[in-house]
């Protein structure tokens, strides 16, 4: 306990904890210092690169380029596509029922909507491509301005 020396008559009554906290940072530095450093070793095989192999580079697939007009109809690279063949159409392109393609070798799907078409044709065709695993979906835009 501490006493104020100040003309004030009331004995101060706070711990003064500035030494301890010095004493403590000192003690910890030591066994910090003092430590053993771990020394276990643990041996990892990392694989080694092979020299001058390059991966085979394949070529992605042509887009197929979809056309939904304001009548409703789809086509396919210029080919009229009947609605209900198009899930089997595109399963056909992702060979979803043998072994599904990767991504990067995936066809990326190019759909060109008329601007009077119906919204529900477009949904359709999005819903089937989905449903085919179609991973490259884009729209594109013709119009001149």
């Amino acid at each position: 306990m501490a006493f104020s020396s100040r003309g004030g008559s009331s004995p101060k009554a706070d711990m003064n904890v500035v030494p301890l906290i010095d004493i403590l940072l000192v003690l910890l530095i030591i066994f910090m210092v003092t430590a053993p450093t771990p020394s276990l070793r643990i041996n990892v095989n990392l694989p080694q690169r092979s020299p001058n192999v390059e991966p085979p580079r394949t070529e992605p697939p042509p887009p197929l380029q979809l056309r939904i007009s304001s009548a409703g109809e789809v086509t396919v690279n210029n080919t009229l596509q009947p609605m209900a063949t198009l899930q089997a159409y595109f399963e056909d392109i992702t060979q979803v029922r043998t072994q599904l393609l990767p991504v990067d070798q995936q066809p990326r799907l190019e759909i060109n909507v008329d601007l009077d078409a119906e919204y529900e044709v477009l949904a359709q065709v999005l819903a089937r491509a989905r449903n085919a695993q179609l991973e490259k979906i884009s729209f594109v835009d013709e119009t001149t301005p």
